[in-house]
């Protein structure tokens, strides 16, 4: 029933499609706009941005990937919790460099601004701009459950720092290189 009565209200309003087929027909510019938007948030945007080659580019693949695989799952309205793994990729790779927690979920909310850009700018789709209401409430439940994620791996990271502390290995990991160390022993001696 509220897929009849969708389409009855996409059609009383001049549009010729429903929001979930505007958001189908559009995905590949989204999807393009909002990676673009991500990656130029990295200190090396050019490499990412250029290089597509998921093996030479982890990060740019990592992020490619999972927001189209996010995109996909937002427009099909799917529930919340099957975000999780696609988010976990993305806020896995955040969460061990230099993002406070604000700029590493902040990516995931431009896809709001970008879905309402490219959906005003074509005639066949602006009146359905103002039908994005659910998508852009799945938007912010998946942005909630990126900053759970981000915690997450942060807690995993400290837990991981102080476990190497408590155990003596961060003498073998943040010490200078072991040659490097026998240069100074070298040097004691004599």
């Amino acid at each position: 029933m509220a897929g009849i009565l969708e389409i009855t209200n996409s059609y009383r309003k001049g549009c010729g499609m429903t929001l979930e087929e505007a958001l189908h027909n559009n995905r590949y510019k989204i999807v393009d706009k909002w990676v673009e938007y991500t990656l130029s948030t990295y200190q090396a945007s050019d490499f990412f941005r250029k290089e597509k080659d998921s093996f030479a580019n982890p990060i740019g693949g990592t992020i490619r990937d999972s927001l189209k695989k996010i995109f996909s799952m937002l427009a099909k309205n799917e529930d919340a919790s099957s975000f999780r793994e696609p988010l976990s990729r993305i806020m896995h790779l955040r969460s061990v460099q230099e993002f406070t927690p604000s700029q590493a979920v902040a990516p995931l909310n431009a896809v709001k601004h970008i879905t309402r850009d490219v959906l005003a700018s074509d005639k066949e789709t602006k009146a359905l701009v103002t039908d994005l209401y659910d998508f852009e409430f799945s938007v912010d439940l998946a942005l909630l459950a990126a900053f759970d994620l981000y915690v997450e791996c942060r807690e995993r990271i400290y837990k991981i720092r102080v476990d190497e502390i408590r155990s003596g290995k961060q003498i073998l990991t943040d010490s200078a290189c072991p040659s490097k160390a026998l240069d100074n022993i070298k040097a004691i001696k004599r």
